[in-house]
């Protein structure tokens, strides 16, 4: 066990981001369970898929590596098409991995790069650098350190009592700076950013943090160049919480809107049953829909108070009308 700590600064700008984020994930509590479906998720994590690939250089997009997904024929590299099969194996590991354990961090890498590397899941053994459009930015420690490194890495990531939110972006630096591997390094070190942030938060599990990187990709990599260049990982962690928080604002406008839809489509079925029965009673209503009680009373009452509809005399012997269709 290392003594080892990352070098980094808590600056009054990473704790107010902190705070901001942990008011967003408290708006998130209250967000409409029926966002968090499946298929929604999978929206998302085609996002996260997309994003990471596009960074590297992967030139599919949302509608290509679906088809990949759902097994169907798309015109690609087969370079490409590895990528994306890979990136889809990783990402559908990311509720087992123990971001706290090594091994775990080997067979991810595995997963995404199997098919693509000869030593996927070992750490490299020859000496790389990181390009940048001047050159070389970045040149990596030597192979022989690497195990040492990533140890050292684990061990504080395993020991640690910083914020989880602050140590997935010291996590995410560190790793890019020792690059311990031959190929893959940037996919797996924003995989594990998310892994990391999964066991602060569940739902971080499907939130597309990669796809807002990705629309960010100039300033990511300026970040990673000024933290190198500072010898700290405070202005990458600035950076990234900074992503975070702009990827936690997309999601709740996206399930505003989607509550929205789900709503207005509610509102006309409910209308449509009406409109064939006037006399249709709120339990049959929920057996028609599979809505809840609650949830029809709800819909109902939006639909008094946009005069869309009323109720003609009593419970059992009265009737609905609709007044206002649109």
């Amino acid at each position: 066990m290392s003594n080892y700590k990352p070098p980094y600064t808590i600056t009054s700008n990473i704790l107010k981001l902190v705070s901001e984020i942990s008011e967003l994930i408290s708006d998130i509590k209250y967000i409409d369970k029926t966002y968090s479906t499946l298929s929604l998720r999978k929206k998302n994590r085609i996002k996260s898929i997309t994003g990471t690939l596009q960074i590297e250089g992967n030139t599919f997009n949302e509608a290509k590596v679906t088809s990949v997904i759902n097994g169907k024929t798309v015109l690609g590299t087969m370079r490409e098409i590895e990528e994306v099969k890979g990136a889809i194996k990783a990402y559908d590991y990311i509720d087992k991995y123990n971001y706290k354990d090594e091994k775990y961090l080997l067979e991810a890498h595995k997963n995404l790069m199997n098919n693509l590397l000869e030593n996927a899941g070992a750490y490299r053994d020859s000496n790389v650098g990181v390009g940048g459009k001047d050159g070389v930015t970045h040149v990596a420690p030597p192979p022989n350190m690497v195990p040492v490194l990533m140890e050292s890495l684990f061990d504080w990531l395993k020991t640690t009592d910083e914020h989880l939110l602050i140590v997935s972006c010291i996590f995410h630096y560190e790793f890019e700076f020792i690059h311990p591997f031959s190929d893959g390094n940037g996919r797996i070190g924003r995989l594990w950013q998310s892994v990391i942030l999964k066991s602060f938060r569940d739902f971080f599990s499907f939130i597309p943090i990669e796809s807002m990187v990705r629309d960010n990709q100039q300033k990511y990599y300026k970040a990673l160049e000024d933290a190198g260049s500072m010898g700290e990982s405070t202005p990458f962690i600035e950076f990234m919480l900074d992503i975070i928080r702009k990827t936690l604002q997309e999601y709740i406008k996206d399930s505003k809107k989607s509550d929205q839809k789900s709503d207005q489509k509610s509102d006309q079925k409910i209308l449509l049953l009406i409109k064939k029965n006037n006399k249709i009673t709120i339990k049959e209503l929920c057996d028609k829909t599979a809505l809840s009680q609650s949830g029809i009373k709800k819909i109902i009452k939006n639909l008094k108070d946009e005069e869309r509809l009323v109720r003609v005399g009593s419970l059992k012997g009265g009737h609905w009308e609709i007044i206002n269709e649109i």
